[in-house]
């Protein structure tokens, strides 16, 4: 319990919404323990395809941009196998699909009839090297569109295992990672710029950025609010933060984005890798019931503003809890 506003918002991020330090330290070294031992898998496995070693386990998702919320349940991380002179190609319909020369063997055993790689065989290759991992033996481990998916008894969390090729630089030096698309092709991503982008304007606005990110994605996964995607969400969040300043206050400043949020959501909103385009294609309805809950966040949070002023703590708190639900501090 707790009798000042602006501690209860403080304490509630940090015991409610931000990850546990002491978990991070776990994950990440569950994580890279992980990585050494599928870099070691072409050591034990004659036709595991080659590790490109100078540029592997890249992190990517939410964690890696620290905007992840609790529970921490899933780490993403990128795999980069070595090419072997594959190179790519990307059809009118924008499907990208990687030719594997004769000399590259290992790669060769996981092609379609005209030795372009599939990706679906590439996955299903690391999920059966892993399942022969005497520590992985009992745990789930599944295939999806993007990735091998472990998940062990010991943690709390998910492992999303995404193999991918670094490109060569195009004309204009821009390097990507091609991911599997879900259909046995592949199609482009770069968590690098992403994770650059976040990292800029989290510094440009004094280290405010990301903790303000998570604490509208725990209002977001309220029943209450339309679920629209965590990347769009960041995204519309991050286009604020990069034009206007954050406020002095945790009520301002969330006031700003929960305002912002009930306009830009009817608005476009591009990927920051300019690959996807526009990321914002939820339909109308959606969109408006969204504007409507960030609009009734808004005035929840202009009220709980109005009764700091006349010192009324215990008001501000139910405005509070009206926004965020009954694990928002009480007062006391």
């Amino acid at each position: 319990m707790a009798k000042n506003i602006f501690t209860s918002i403080s304490d509630f991020s940090k015991n409610c919404v931000d990850l546990d330090p002491t978990r991070l330290g776990t994950a990440r070294s569950s994580r890279n323990w992980l990585v050494e031992k599928i870099e070691n898998f072409e050591n034990r496995d004659e036709y595991f395809p080659e590790i490109y070693s100078k540029e592997n386990n890249v992190q990517m998702g939410s964690f890696a941009r620290r905007t992840k919320i609790r529970p921490l349940d899933d780490i993403d991380f990128i795999i980069v196998f070595s090419a072997n002179g594959s190179t790519y190609n990307t059809n009118s319909n924008n499907e990208i699909t990687i030719s594997v020369p004769e000399t590259a063997t290992n790669l060769r055993r996981l092609t379609n009839d005209n030795y372009t790689l599939n990706s679906v065989k590439l996955l299903n290759k690391l999920k059966s090297s892993l399942q022969n991992v005497p520590q992985y033996s009992a745990a789930d481990i599944k295939r999806n569109q993007e990735a091998t998916t472990l998940k062990l008894t010991s943690y709390d969390w998910n492992f999303d295992i995404v193999p991918a090729f670094l490109t060569a630089p195009d004309s204009f030096q821009r390097t990507y990672y091609l991911i599997p698309d879900g259909y046995g092709k592949w199609k482009k991503t770069d968590p690098r710029v992403d994770a650059k982008r976040a990292t800029e304007i989290n510094q440009k606005r004094n280290g405010k950025v990301l903790r303000i990110i998570r604490l509208i994605k725990y209002w977001q996964k309220r029943p209450v609010v339309p679920g629209i995607g965590s990347y769009l969400l960041e995204n519309l969040v991050l286009n604020y933060f990069d034009t206007n300043e954050v406020s002095p206050t945790d009520q301002l400043a969330l006031s700003d984005v929960f305002y912002n949020l009930s306009n830009s959501i009817y608005s476009s909103c591009y990927d920051p890798k300019g690959i996807q385009g526009d990321l914002n294609t939820l339909p109308f309805e959606t969109k408006q019931k969204f504007s409507e809950a960030a609009a009734k966040a808004y005035l929840c949070v202009q009220n709980a503003i109005d009764f700091v002023a006349k010192d009324n703590h215990k008001a501000a708190h139910d405005e509070w809890k009206k926004v965020f639900g009954s694990d928002f501090p009480e007062y006391g």
